[in-house]
């Protein structure tokens, strides 16, 4: 039942400080020794009260039991609360407040939902099914997730669009004007974004370090791990022979760098795979770069049918004009689809790149005012609504 970029973060396990301890309130012991153990495998030591403590935390009703000082925690001040439903009465009346989630484990109550409602508790998680879904929202907490990344996939609608040029270009962009940035290589055969970026040789981990990930990886922890060049972080290919990353590593890997906050660019092949099926569905807008001639809108009209089927919004980029070809209003109408905007050929654009100078380092390039335009529009709205 739903109701309604700073410092890096600590990877899951490592030190939290005390602001960043969950309070669970319950008096039940054996929904205590289940919430615990849920806490402990997310990396963190909760607070625990029989009943809502003082905003000082100097002991409340019950004082703190199980696993928890009681010094530093409030109400108020604990960035999540897990109410146990032997506990809804004597919370009932609390300040409302975001981030109360009430636990239990009878899922024939018929008036769990009514006893959420009058905490104000933005769900209901009955275990054992919600465990995994708990564990997630606690480690959130470890780890100082607030309002996760703007996830930017970017697609050629046919061969040679530009699309990893565009999507360096993008993230590059993004890094400069001060977000938190990744830079996802979601297609193996694309010869690799280290390598687009000049950094092929660069420390750091790449896809088939994490092909066998499994559940939940650390945002932080990601971020560290990865090769940091031009001021963002970026998860490539490296020059092995693994060309397959298992659909449920794909959706791990780009949730925990979602999570991190910031920006997140994610350079995709062609097909739709059910690896890149995992990766569309986390995206808030996926732009389809198409050169501005019928043929490639035609190949392009194919990838956007299969991309459609998961994405949630997709919108057209227009990759400069060929004589006697379409503008770019005449592209993303036989496209069916939103204008993002259209992208002038960049004279000196491939000699640069070749010398190992990013795309879209020249802050007055076509390609950099392109993007800078993007991000200013895209960042300014509000989050999930995104005007491209």
């Amino acid at each position: 039942m739903v109701a309604g970029g700073g410092g890096r973060h600590p990877a899951v396990g490592g030190p939290v400080p005390g602001g960043g301890r969950p309070l669970i309130i319950t008096g039940d012991p054996l929904l205590l020794d289940d919430l615990l153990r849920l806490c402990a495998a997310a990396g963190v030591e909760p607070h625990v009260h029989q009943a809502v403590p003082e905003q000082s935390g100097a002991g409340g009703d019950g004082g703190d039991s199980g696993g928890g000082s009681a010094s530093g925690v409030g109400w108020e001040s604990a960035p999540l609360v897990l109410v146990g439903d032997d506990a809804a009465r004597q919370v009932r009346g609390a300040p409302r407040r975001d981030g109360v989630f009430l636990v239990g484990r009878d899922l024939d109550d018929p008036h769990v939902w009514q006893r959420a409602l009058e905490i104000g508790a933005e769900e209901v998680l009955t275990l054992p099914d919600a465990e995994s879904r708990l564990v997630d929202r606690i480690a959130d907490v470890v780890e100082g997730a607030g309002r996760p990344a703007l996830a930017v996939g970017v697609i050629g609608g046919s061969g040679g669009a530009g699309a990893s040029t565009l999507a360096c270009a993008l993230a590059l962009r993004a890094a400069r004007a001060g977000e938190r940035t990744i830079l996802i290589d979601g297609d193996p055969l694309g010869g690799g974004m280290d390598v687009l970026l000049g950094g092929e040789t660069a420390e750091g981990l790449r896809w088939p370090d994490f092909a066998g990930s499994r559940g939940r990886v650390g945002a932080g922890a990601l971020a560290e791990s990865l090769p940091e060049l031009h001021a963002l972080r970026v998860l490539s290919w490296d020059r092995g022979d693994r060309v397959v990353v298992p659909p449920a590593a794909m959706r791990s890997v780009v949730a925990a760098a979602r999570r991190r906050g910031g920006v997140v660019v994610v350079d995709l092949p062609r097909r739709v795979d059910e690896a890149v099926a995992e990766v569309l569905a986390q995206l808030d807008l996926v732009l389809l770069v198409v050169p501005g001639e019928l043929r490639s809108v035609a190949a392009a009209s194919r990838v956007a049918a299969g991309v459609r089927m998961v994405a949630r919004d997709v919108r057209v980029v227009v990759r400069g004009r060929v004589p006697g070809g379409l503008d770019a209003e005449a592209v993303a109408a036989l496209l069916g689809a939103p204008l993002a905007g259209e992208v002038p050929v960049e004279v000196g654009l491939p000699g640069r790149v070749a010398e190992g100078e990013p795309p879209g380092s020249q802050g007055r390039g076509a390609l950099a005012r392109f993007c800078d335009g993007f991000w200013q529009r895209a960042l300014g709205s509000a989050h999930g609504a995104v005007t491209a």
